[in-house]
Order: C-alpha cells, then structure tokens, then sequence
C-alpha cells in the first residue's frame, strides 16, 4: 500500500533535517501508528506524501503510483485530515460536503447514504445546515473526518485526528478505523495520545529527530526497550 524509500527534506536551505533518510512500508489492511516528539518530523512526512510538500530527495508510492510523477491518480484514492481543520467557514455543513463529494464523484445516491451514516456517527445531523464559521473546534474537526470519509478512500491518512473530539465521537472514530482496515483498506495516522496507539495499531513506527528509530508491533517494539510495561515507557525510553 505505503512504500517510503530513502525520503528526506530539509529547511533553512538543509540546515534543518526536518525528515531524514526515512524508509517504511505500509501494508494493506493495516493501522499503522506513526509517533515523534513535536518537531519530530511527522507532519513533514505526512504532507510529502499526500503532495503538500515536495522532497529534497527519495520517492513515496502509494499502491505502485508515485505521489510526485502521477499525483491525480494517489489522490483519487486517498483522503487525509491535517492537524488543524481549515475549511470554507462561509458554506454551510451540506455545502462543504457536497462540495467534497463533487471532488471525488461520489455518486448522489452513495452520498446521501453514506452522508446519513457518517452524520449520524458523528452528531452533525442537526448542525449540516448551519455556517461553518459558527462549528466549534471540535465540530469542524467532525465535518473535515466525514468530508474525508465520503469517498471511502483506499487509504486514510490522518494528522492528529483525536484532538478537539468528544468521547464519543473518539470512540466512534476508531470503530470506523478498524471497520476500514477489515476490508483491506489502510490507515496511517499520527498521534500523540500512546494509549489510543497501544491499542488500536497493528504497527507503530517511531521517528525521532527526522529518523525512524523503531518500528514493528507492540512486542517487537517491547524487544527494543528494557521498561516495556507501557508503549508510553517504550517512547519515553527510546526517545530520551
């Protein structure tokens, strides 16, 4: 699904190696956890490969196709949510769906059911029709997710994508998470809540300082470790 070869990019004209000769690969049907300090370079690397940022060096595939030589055809099968949702404040809920949905070709039909659903899930039925300008936070993380989610991409890439949900909202996501990746669609995301990572991630990488210093399965990350109580000891442990 996800191949990382030999990545890097730097700022401030190579003084800042902001990601480092970074090697991964995702499979199918995975959630891969991907963790770091602040200002590890996790956000770098997610943004090269949704094509936000372009590398100083090395290639991103995404199911055979390259990122930077055959962006349209990664993208048709992607949906990512950065760290902070920025959206058209002036249109209503429905009108920044419908207008996500324009962008994928989500057929009217398929739309509105999954629109039904996904609203549902995340208790936005009752608010679709107001500004976007009068969400919350919290909500317009919600309608970034399910603008994301409409499409049903073969591949989910998500920034941070806890920060400012309810519990419940939360709670649902990682549901829809896991139903994802049992259909043999893949999840990638970034996030500094450990617990959720422990328990949700069928691999975890870890970078540090632009390189990924571990990465494997919970126990394979444990033989890495000699407090292996905890992912949250491990981290502590392996970025000190």
């Amino acid at each position: 699904m996800i191949e990382i070869t030999s990545l890097s990019k730097s700022y401030n004209k190579g003084a800042v190696k902001a990601v480092d000769d970074l090697n991964l690969s995702v499979k199918n049907g995975e959630i891969f956890g991907f963790l770091g300090p602040n200002g590890a370079g996790k956000t770098t690397t997610i943004k090269m490969m949704v094509g936000l940022l372009k590398p100083d060096s090395g290639s991103v595939l995404i199911n055979g196709h390259s990122i930077t030589e055959d962006p349209l055809t990664v993208k048709k099968s992607v949906s990512f949510v950065p760290d902070s949702p920025e959206v058209y404040e002036k249109l209503t809920g429905i009108e920044y769906l419908n207008f996500m949905g324009n962008v994928y070709a989500v057929p009217a039909e398929v739309r509105s059911k999954r629109l039904t659903y996904l609203l549902d899930l995340f208790s936005l039925t009752d608010a679709v029709g107001d500004l976007i300008q009068s969400y919350s936070h919290g909500m317009r993380q919600k309608i970034v997710l399910v603008g994301a989610m409409l499409h049903e991409p073969e591949l989910f890439i998500l920034d941070e994508p806890m920060v400012g949900l309810d519990p419940r909202s939360s709670n649902n996501l990682k549901n829809y998470m896991r139903d994802h990746c049992k259909e043999g669609k893949t999840v990638f995301f970034s996030t500094h809540v450990l617990e959720v990572a422990e328990k949700l991630c069928d691999r975890i990488g870890i970078i540090h300082q632009g390189r990924l210093i571990a990465c494997g399965t919970m126990e394979e990350l444990k033989s890495l470790a000699a407090n292996r109580e905890s992912l949250e000891n491990i981290f502590l442990e392996l970025t000190a």
